[in-house]
């Protein structure tokens, strides 16, 4: 039995505390001391309030690499709305105890606003070829200029290998690989597939705020995306449209922003098909003032 206790104490004193850093100085410090030629940095930004999807991002990260890095920042150049920065869930903690269970050896970054901008808490502004003007960027003004200052910014003190984001913001992944071949920055980014609730409602940090009735009756955002991608198989992008605007408008509860048929390298409105060209439909919904996004392939 002592022999026993001993050795737990031995586990206890030598475990590997989880690595967090508040600035960037001090990330960029430590990943010099351990990188060298072979070494591959996987990188999952966040503005926290993690979830499983979040989660998934880690693990395809661990899985790829040597060294790997989590950010928890939530960036205010991107919020056009002050009231939901505000409301932004912001549980550090928390999140600290989820990356936990999926390993102690994930390095995470936390840093301050001013230590980001520095005490210059603007947006650069980015061309992104005419792909911030649709969807997200016609109904938020600024929010790419602001995604792709952090991200820039983020890349620059990380210097990471491979990047994950998950496809739900899929027009900010396609942004941002437009943003990385611009400015030939030598990294991979990696889009992984939307995790969902179990009622299909695509996991988001945002959904913390609804209720619990809310939250069930949010399924109908992926259930009509659903029924969109098999009408688009015999049906125009236009009646399609109509066919979604007309089912959230017998829904008082919700409002629906836009719903959009894209295709997925230009991300223009869909007018006529294509042959062999890849379309997606995007959507954003408010639920009580709470702001819902998704998408889902047509092809």
């Amino acid at each position: 039995m002592q022999l026993f206790m001993k050795m737990v104490s031995l586990q206890l004193i030598y475990r590997k505390p989880m690595l967090l850093f508040n600035t960037q100085n001090e990330l960029v410090s430590y990943l010099n001391s351990v990188s060298n030629k072979e070494t591959t940095i996987g990188f999952v930004p966040t503005m926290g309030a993690l979830h499983k999807g979040h989660l998934s991002l880690l693990e395809e990260s661990i899985k790829n690499n040597s060294v790997n890095v989590i950010s928890i920042f939530v960036n205010p150049t991107q919020f056009n709305n002050a009231e939901d920065l505000a409301k932004y869930p912001k549980t550090l903690d928390e999140d600290i105890e989820k990356i936990k269970s999926i390993s102690e050896d994930i390095i995470v970054f936390a840093p301050s606003v001013d230590n980001i901008y520095e005490g210059k808490t603007v947006s650069q502004h980015f061309d992104f070829d005419g792909l911030e003007n649709q969807m997200e960027g016609k109904f938020r003004p600024g929010h790419f200029d602001g995604v792709g200052t952090i991200v820039k910014r983020l890349f620059e003190i990380v210097k990471p290998t491979n990047a994950y984001f998950g496809e739900k913001d899929f027009q900010q992944l396609q942004i941002l690989k437009k943003m990385v071949q611009k400015l030939q920055m030598p990294v991979k980014l990696v889009g992984c597939p939307i995790f969902r609730e179990a009622n299909g409602l695509a996991m988001s940090s945002r959904n913390e705020r609804l209720s619990a009735a809310e939250r069930k009756e949010a399924v109908i955002i992926y259930k009509t995306i659903k029924e969109s991608k098999i009408l688009f198989a015999t049906k125009s992008a236009k009646e399609v449209t109509e066919f979604v605007t007309e089912k959230f408008s017998d829904h008082p509860k919700f409002e629906l922003e836009y719903f959009q048929i894209a295709d997925e390298d230009e991300l223009l409105p869909c007018v006529r098909k294509i042959k062999n060209k890849k379309y997606r439909a995007f959507i954003a919904v408010f639920v009580n003032k709470i702001r819902l996004i998704d998408t889902i392939s047509l092809n």
